[in-house]
């Protein structure tokens, strides 16, 4: 049950929280004599070293056949962690839009309830392509507003139009699985 993909997945809900915290208090760098853009430096590489634990769980899972239930858990979970730390994060600062964070975490929430929804029925819903890009769009968007590069901001809206576009197709999805299952 605990296997490879789950202790990457596991770091990843780890590493949340510890990036969260180092985009709140950039105090720890500057009084510590250090440029604010250490802070920076210092919560993108945490954020990269997340973001491609969520590759290799993945990956490692699928190619030495080490899916597990945890695994179908603590993927997305992590996956909700680390994106969640670092738009609250972000918008906490005055680096990112509030209605753009309002309007992933809503979508989020929602689809976790449909998923959870689909479970009960004995549904499987799979991930779609969209939903892979939106998160992995999200995942450069961050990068973007973390490092304040130009064009940060309009990468977040566009991760929001994805992240719309994929929550209405996980939505048919879930209605296509419905209307198969009552078959």
């Amino acid at each position: 049950m605990f296997n490879l993909p789950n202790a990457l997945a596991s770091l990843r809900i780890l590493l949340a929280p510890l990036m969260f915290w180092i985009i709140l208090t950039p105090e720890i760098f500057t009084d510590n004599g250090f440029d604010i853009t250490w802070n920076y430096y210092f919560a993108s590489l945490l954020f990269v070293i997340a973001s491609a634990t969520d590759f290799f769980d993945g990956y490692i899972a699928r190619e030495w056949n080490q899916t597990t239930m945890l695994g179908a858990i603590l993927d997305p979970l992590a996956d909700k962690m680390l994106t969640l730390a670092a738009f609250l994060g972000l918008m906490m600062i005055g680096e990112a839009s509030a209605w753009a964070i309002y309007i992933i975490i809503v979508r989020e929430l929602f689809i976790t309830g449909i998923r959870t929804v689909a479970v009960s029925e004995g549904l499987s819903v799979k991930a779609s392509l969209a939903g892979k890009t939106k998160t992995v769009v999200q995942m450069i968007a961050i990068g973007f507003l973390l490092m304040h590069w130009p064009y940060a901001n309009a990468l977040l809206w566009f991760a929001v139009l994805l992240t719309l576009y994929s929550g209405l197709e996980y939505l048919w999805g879930f209605k296509e699985a419905l209307l198969k299952d009552k078959k």
